[in-house]
């Protein structure tokens, strides 16, 4: 069986992170760099896949290079630790939860990026 948010567009998840982002003084363009930086998307590849309406398996399926420090993302989201889940489209997602929840949160851009 394949998860709803599996088969949910991109485009109706994104002005969420938007907002969420805005609300605690972020910016648009600091959220496109962090889902850039996880999905190996340009701003405009990134924003060609929104505009297109692409779901989120294909959205992680297609990424032009998933950052291999992605897996240095821990913690959780909706109670649940982002490194024990199956690697998969679940736990790509929630990767993503994760990164917005870290910059909505205000880290320092070079820790959410997990850059030395």
């Amino acid at each position: 069986m394949t998860h709803r948010i599996f088969t949910m567009p991109v485009n109706s998840v994104y002005p969420h992170y938007v907002a969420k982002v805005e609300r605690k003084g972020h910016s648009q363009a600091e959220l496109d760099q962090v889902i850039c930086w996880l999905t190996g998307h340009t701003q405009k590849s990134f924003e060609a896949e929104v505009e297109k309406g692409t779901d989120f398996e294909a959205f992680f399926a297609t990424a032009p290079a998933l950052n291999p420090n992605r897996k240095l993302i821990t913690g959780t989201i909706c109670g649940i630790r982002v490194e024990e889940l199956e690697p998969g489209t679940m736990q790509e997602i929630r990767y993503l939860d994760k990164l917005v929840d870290e910059l909505a949160g205000g880290k320092a851009m070079e820790k959410i990026l997990r850059s030395s």
